[in-house]
């Protein structure tokens, strides 16, 4: 049992109020600083606690970090036989909370793991380790922040070490990648029981985060897996620092996760967590208005006057020569102009989304709606945070397999009516992105594009492949609606 009790003043300023947990000795409180008026969280610990000193020393060290997604500490002492540490109050929910129902939207979850890694590399950069990255630990504020608690004090607590600042890094890496798995997927693939149901196994190793939960995006996917090191030929992911820029371009901010229940209702997290908070759940922001209506209004007001100019240009230029002027012979037929190659339009028989990181996929499922001569369906891309694909990869596209080698003459691609993205149609007789020639490109992959081939390139597949996305609902995403494929006849 605790060795104070409620009410108890610390530091003639300190006044213990709530237990909220206990375990191996140490005790959290939510207490008042009765000098700032405000209320603050407090570690005490029982008699038999032997770690008072080495939690006094952790709580000293990260006094001085000044990440504001760090747990602030304010003191710390083991004065007259009493050791205590004084932290801030955090409110908010944590990721095991936002978990209760299920997996988070993958971004929306990938951004508090992100926010948890830069933090952790500032920390270690000083020296200081977490080492007990569970979800109870990483909490989205009331006022729509992220906050990491018990940076150096769990690990103090808990009686953790590291052989090595590199064994060190290397753990709380791994830590960022469970916790970015459990937000993808709403599993744990740790051995802890952290409140959550376990990983799905295949051959001992938990499954991909895309095996287990639909709709995962490829690269969030990926680099969870580097983290975790569950598919072989990945670069690992070693230290916090190369995790925080693998999720780098995650866009932020974002809405708050959305609340499970009224903001008005405060929560008491319950088990044994070594720093428990009261949380109070965050509104969602106002929605940000969506432009796109009206950019596509003056994209298409744009469209409509330059093809009434150039309408009106063909006209008169096609009367002026259409008039006859006195003396003038007329020109005869050439003779060397042969016949316009005959041309079939071909039916491709497959298509497929492709993805030169991870699995190889970029919304496979959708693909077949690019080729199914329906224009009120469509393949797109995942979302990006930037419209060069955030630096992870140099494009995605579309593979379209034709079934067997044609001479290709001409390929119209739908991309629809958001301007800003750009394209490459590769040619060849092999799926493999390195087998394919680019054959031509348009900086503007906007409406229908016609890519025009000579006649003599000849392919059995077909890659249209983004360089540049479109904006999209304040992000980037690539569209093809259809296309059509023409080829010389044989």
């Amino acid at each position: 049992m605790s060795a104070v009790e409620p009410g108890t003043r610390l530091a003639d300023r300190f006044r213990l109020e709530d237990r909220v947990s206990e375990s191996g000795g140490a005790t959290l409180w939510k207490a008042i600083d009765e000098i700032l008026a405000r209320p603050v969280a407090v570690h005490t610990f029982s008699p038999d606690f032997d770690r008072e000193s080495e939690v006094v020393r952790a709580a000293r060290a990260a006094s001085r970090l000044n990440d504001p997604r760090l747990t602030q500490v304010f003191d710390a002492a083991d004065e007259d036989g009493t050791a205590y540490v004084v932290s801030e109050w955090v409110s908010g929910e944590s990721l095991l909370d936002l978990l209760a129902a299920g997996p988070m939207e993958p971004e929306r979850g990938a951004l508090l793991v992100a926010e948890a890694a830069e933090a952790l590399a500032h920390a270690h950069e000083a020296g200081l380790a977490h080492l007990d990255l569970v979800p109870a630990r990483l909490v989205w504020t009331a006022g729509s922040t992220v906050k990491l608690l018990g940076v150096a004090v769990d690990a103090a607590i808990l009686g953790r070490t590291a052989d090595s600042p590199e064994a060190a890094e290397q753990a709380d890496a791994e830590g960022l990648g469970r916790l970015l798995y459990a937000a993808l997927t709403g599993h744990w693939p740790g051995e802890e029981d952290c409140g959550l149901p376990a990983a799905p196994l295949d051959d001992d190793q938990p499954c991909t985060p895309r095996q287990v939960t639909a709709g995962v995006p490829g690269y969030l996917d990926t680099i969870a897996c580097r983290i975790l090191g569950i598919r072989r030929g990945l670069t690992p992911l070693r230290t916090p620092a190369e995790v925080a820029e693998a999720l780098a371009e995650v866009p932020r901010p974002v809405p708050a996760p959305a609340a499970a229940v009224p903001p008005s209702v405060e929560l008491r997290s319950e088990g044994t967590d070594t720093l428990g908070v009261r949380q109070v759940l965050a509104p969602l922001p106002p929605p940000r208005r969506n432009p796109g209506l009206f950019s596509r209004f003056l994209v298409t007001l744009v469209v409509v006057l330059v093809m009434a100019v150039v309408g009106v240009g063909a006209w008169t230029l096609g009367k002026s020569l259409g008039t006859e002027t006195p003396g003038a012979t007329p020109s005869a037929p050439s003779s060397s102009a042969g016949e316009p190659p005959k041309t079939v339009t071909v039916t491709p028989s497959s298509a497929s989304g492709f993805d030169p990181l991870g699995d190889g996929e970029e919304r496979n499922e959708l693909a077949p709606n690019a080729i199914d001569g329906s224009y009120g369906t469509d393949w797109h891309t995942e979302s990006y945070g930037s419209a060069k694909f955030g630096g992870l990869k140099k494009g995605v596209g579309l593979l379209v397999d034709l079934g067997k080698e044609v001479p290709v003459r001409r390929v119209t691609v739908d991309f629809g009516d958001v301007p800003g993205g750009a394209a490459e149609l590769k040619v060849g007789n092999s799926p493999e992105p390195e087998a394919l020639t680019t054959a031509a490109g348009s900086k503007q992959a906007m409406g229908k594009v016609a890519f025009d081939l000579p006649g003599t390139t000849r392919g059995r597949y077909l890659l249209i492949w983004f360089t540049e996305l479109p904006p999209y609902q304040n992000r980037y995403r690539g569209m093809v609606l259809d296309m059509e494929i023409v080829a010389t006849q044989e």
